[in-house]
């Protein structure tokens, strides 16, 4: 064996956004479905079936979630938060049981203060024993990964090979380094995106979880403008300076509608005065109008009786 077909051998990349076709093929290159769950999963994914943030049960901040799986039945949820605790400070945890009987089955979601001690434990945890048993972590993908499909349903990741329905991409099954023709356009047609030629990993290597997305990024993704890397961490002054100007667009907003409502205000009242000090007719001016419409009558009379009159 060459020394470079070992190298390709070793490369591996890592799944960004979940397709349910490409996750079922051992290098991303597939185009076709080739077992019925991989099948249904894309039904789901093309008819939208799957709403990530509709259970009730999923709270607090997917980006300091950590999901573990691999867990024994006899684990508690005490003894789980005992474990995850030498990694940092346990917000919440949710051991997911089931409905009917209330056993464990054997997976979890365990939820840390802060961004860093789920990295921490996402880094140092993975194939950890609690109770006996090597479990896996891995961060939250059913909020931050874009396409999302579960196992339930014909997706997920990883499995076993007696299942017969393994699924790359994760950490646990990255995809390998293709060895035949990428097929690029049927994999643009189907919208899977291509693997990364020239950006493999090592085998080896930890795949790092996605990061928050920061204000000026989502601003640079919006407006097509690059801004530096050095820049997107967000300093005391210019989150200061966020909060000021939030602080001004919020009493501007309360002055201009202050200024409306005055505005109305005064109006209304000017046009009251002016209905109150409008000039109105005298007695005299009364008594003239009033003899002008007798004098128009006669008038009106004496034409209509000349009209009619016989000769």
């Amino acid at each position: 064996m060459s020394r470079g077909s070992g190298a390709s051998l070793n490369s591996v990349f890592y799944a960004e956004t979940y397709h349910p076709i490409q996750a079922g093929s051992i290098d991303g290159t597939d185009i076709h479905p080739h077992d019925n769950a991989v099948y249904r999963a894309l039904l789901c994914s093309n008819a939208a079936l799957y709403d990530p943030f509709g259970d009730p049960k999923v709270i607090g901040d997917p980006c300091c979630t950590l999901f573990v799986a691999r867990l024994s039945h006899l684990t508690t949820e005490h003894t789980l938060r005992k474990a995850m605790s030498e990694y940092g400070r346990v917000k919440n945890l949710r051991l997911v049981r089931h409905i009917v009987t209330g056993a464990s089955r054997g997976y979890a979601f365990v939820e840390f203060e802060t961004e860093k001690d789920m990295r921490r434990a996402y880094k140092d945890g993975h194939h950890s024993f609690i109770d006996d048993s090597e479990i896996i972590v891995d961060y939250n993908r059913q909020h931050l990964m874009p396409g999302w499909i579960p196992r339930r349903l014909g997706g997920g990741l990883g499995g076993k090979k007696e299942s017969g329905q393994l699924r790359f991409g994760g950490r646990e099954r990255p995809f390998r380094a293709p060895l035949r023709p990428i097929p690029f356009d049927d994999l643009k047609r189907l919208g899977i995106p291509p693997p990364p030629e020239g950006r493999y990993m090592s085998r080896f290597q930890i795949p790092s979880p996605p990061r928050r997305r920061s204000r000026r990024r989502s601003l640079s993704s919006e407006t097509g403008q690059d801004f530096d890397g050095e820049h997107e961490k967000p300093t005391s002054s210019s989150r200061q300076h966020e909060r000021s100007s939030s602080r001004d667009r919020l009493h501007g907003n309360r002055s201009t509608r202050h200024y409306n409502e005055e505005h109305l205000e005064r109006q209304h009242k000017k046009d009251r005065h002016s209905y109150r000090h409008e000039k109105r007719p005298s007695e005299g001016d009364a008594s003239s109008s009033g003899k002008r419409r007798r004098v128009d009558s006669e008038k009106r009379g004496s034409y209509e009786h000349d009209r009619w009159s016989p000769r």
